[in-house]
């Protein structure tokens, strides 16, 4: 675990969920309808991922970077302007170089789902741009935080 201050939490509150971090719905964030617009769950589920790794500890991976392979994202309620909504983040499986999330949104403090979503994400070497093996440390911390629920 790093010592850096987290803006999200470890928690046991919607499992296989463990860790989750808040966002605040900013007036920004909503369309015409005055609704979040779809688009601006992907930076709470960003910002939840971030926290994630932030979390688990500092990992170096030079001359490689993990880039979006893939995203799907439903839609179950609407979330407007100062909404609070908690972003639950979590590995669900980790392959030789990708890895996969899956995410819940839900309005605080009514609990309501708002969004779920998946997202792969792939290593790469950053000089041939092929993809490249997730480090040992890296896997292993997920293992660890994610327990019996990875591959779940």
């Amino acid at each position: 675990m790093s010592d850096a201050p987290e803006l999200g939490r470890a928690t046991d509150r919607r499992p296989p969920f463990k860790y989750s971090a808040l966002a605040r719905v900013w007036f920004s964030d909503t369309d015409a309808q005055g609704v979040v617009y779809y688009g601006r769950y992907l930076p709470y589920f960003d910002h939840a991922r971030t926290e994630y790794h932030r979390h688990l500890g500092p990992f170096a991976t030079p001359g490689r970077e993990f880039v979006m392979r893939a995203s799907g994202v439903e839609y179950h309620a609407p979330a407007r302007f100062d909404d609070l909504i908690e972003a639950f983040v979590r590995v669900s499986r980790i392959g030789r170089s990708s890895m996969t999330y899956a995410y819940a949104a839900y309005r605080l403090p009514d609990e309501t789902l708002m969004v779920t979503a998946q997202q792969t994400i792939v290593l790469v070497d950053l000089q041939s741009r092929t993809p490249t093996t997730v480090p040992d440390e890296l896997r292993s911390a997920i293992q660890r935080f994610e327990g019996d629920d990875l591959g779940a």
